[in-house]
């Protein structure tokens, strides 16, 4: 009796641990951080890859080409988000380029990290961290990642406030790999409308 006790208490413990790394989506750990250097100072984010993939190889496509550098935060409601990443800075802007992100993670905790659009299949650079737990935005908005580390720097950032860098932590290449169609259609449109930008990694890569 005790031997099949202790085997059910080890089957619920491997499925909570499926449950956390899987279901929650924000409970696993991730290779890929992103480290947002601003004038109030840094934030680190850890970028959930495995649930978002396409969101997360835009976001880091376009950090390390170098487009969100130099632009603001136009946007700030207090105790709900703080938003940036639009290059005309009053939120109408873009990359050139809209695609549909994943709706999967949940806007569940202070200090997460969700793409913002104007409806399905419509985001581009634009981004917004939370102040707080948002979960109206859940299904809404595509949720990629959280901040780990530099909420004080969040709850500080108002409009007008600069994206100085966004540094991207980890190796992108299998996930660029996997994404590469899309990096490729992508980087034409950022090569025509943004020529300063830092040219693509995306050289050699197939999917």
């Amino acid at each position: 009796m005790k031997q099949k006790f202790f085997k059910y208490i080890r089957l619920l413990s491997i499925g909570f641990v499926v449950w956390a790394a899987v279901g929650n989506g924000h409970a696993a750990a991730q290779s890929l951080h992103a480290v947002i250097d601003t004038n109030k100072g840094s934030i680190r984010v850890e970028l959930n890859e495995r649930a978002a993939a396409t969101t997360v190889a835009n976001f880091a496509n376009l950090a390390m080409r170098g487009f969100y550098d130099g632009l603001t935060f136009h946007r700030l409601e207090r105790n709900f988000m703080v938003q940036g990443g639009d290059p005309l800075g009053d939120g109408s802007g873009g990359p050139g380029y809209k695609f549909r992100g994943e709706i999967v993670l949940k806007h569940n905790q202070p200090g997460i990290i969700s793409m913002a659009n104007s409806g399905p299949g419509t985001d581009g650079s634009q981004f917004f961290l939370t102040h707080l737990a948002t979960p109206h935005l859940d299904g809404l908005h595509s949720v990629f990642g959280k901040v780990v580390s530099g909420m004080q720097v969040v709850n500080q950032l108002g409009r007008r406030d600069v994206i100085n860098t966004i540094t991207i932590e980890g190796d992108v290449q299998d996930l660029f790999a996997r994404k590469s169609a899309q990096l490729e259609e992508w980087n034409k449109v950022l090569d025509e409308d943004f020529p300063e930008l830092k040219p693509p990694i995306t050289a050699g890569l197939t999917n």
